[in-house]
């Protein structure tokens, strides 16, 4: 049968304490303790050990040579153990650990970007390592199986997650340099223009052809791509069109690429997702901070 150890951070400073004062008394004088509290701890540390710590005396105690001998890894317990704590009390001010996100390719740029940017501000000493699935599925499969802590993700409801929901992120119809296109821009026109994609089963893709099936047709995708990135450079090119998030549209448009206003309009939700169960203080931090992003930008809304 397993024996309870009571060779604890706390008896192992009532022990030190002894050896350092000299006597039970004045060591409870020391701790603050009662002197018959200070001889239990040390017959349930002699108990443990099998053998006595100390002679008692008349008058104090001496220690014995197996008391001796566990002063010094005594003192480099409690050592250690304090210095974990000091490890533990940093990263839970935040002041050192890590963040592990993940987020969809197309979310990166906005919102999260600006998120990791205003996290980082605040805590410098807190580094952050991004994964990159290729689709909600995969995004969801790193938060639950511990990969990431917290995920970036269009508004997904997933069993054994929480979800809070941020705000709406608008998507724009993107052409190559010089293409004429009046604003807003009818959905069943687009079906009619050659399109950059990505392929089916990803979250912008889905996106495209839902609004395209609302307006009763199809997407007419003759470049498709599973490289999220070079979306961009293809449309800037002249490979095609696109619909892409408005962060992107407005890099397309500094980069001559005409950007237009899609009717109806087409949005998607962009959530956080975490396990359901205690967080890091840096996960808890990154969430309260989007918490207070979405907030000032419905008091901006107003």
């Amino acid at each position: 049968m397993h024996k309870h150890s009571h060779m604890d951070d706390r008896r192992l400073g009532i022990f030190l304490a002894v050896i350092d004062e000299g006597s039970f008394t004045a060591a409870a004088d020391i701790l603050a303790m009662s002197q018959p509290a200070v001889s239990q701890a040390i017959r349930e540390l002699e108990e443990d050990l099998g053998t006595a710590l100390f002679h008692r005396l008349p008058k104090g105690v001496k220690s014995t040579p197996a008391g001796e001998a566990l002063v010094i890894p005594a003192r480099q317990a409690r050592r250690d153990l304090q210095v974990g704590r000091l490890a533990v009390e940093e990263v839970a001010g935040l002041e050192s650990g890590r963040l592990d996100l993940a987020c969809l390719p197309t979310l990166a740029v906005a919102p999260l970007a600006p998120l990791v940017g205003a996290f980082r501000a605040a805590h410098p000493g807190v580094s952050i390592r991004l994964s990159d699935p290729q689709d909600t599925a995969e995004l969801l499969h790193f938060v639950r199986s511990g990969e990431s802590e917290v995920g970036v993700v269009e508004h997904v409801i997933a069993d054994g997650l929480t979800t809070v929901s941020l705000w709406s992120q608008d998507f724009l119809v993107v052409l190559p340099p010089g293409t004429p296109a009046a604003t807003p821009f009818p959905l069943r026109a687009l079906a009619s223009l050659p399109l950059v994609a990505t392929p089916p089963g990803s979250s912008t893709r889905g996106l495209l052809d839902a609004a395209l099936n609302k307006a009763a047709t199809t997407a007419n995708v003759v470049v498709e791509v599973a490289q999220r990135e070079a979306l961009l450079p293809l449309i800037v090119a002249g490979a095609g069109g696109g619909l892409l998030p408005s962060p992107l549209a407005r890099i397309a448009a500094t980069l001559g690429c005409t950007v237009v206003q899609p009717q109806p309009a087409v949005s998607r939700r962009v959530a956080i997702v975490y396990r359901d169960g205690p967080l890091t203080p840096s996960a808890r931090s990154f969430i309260q901070q989007a918490v207070d992003r979405r907030a000032y930008s419905q008091r901006l809304d107003e």
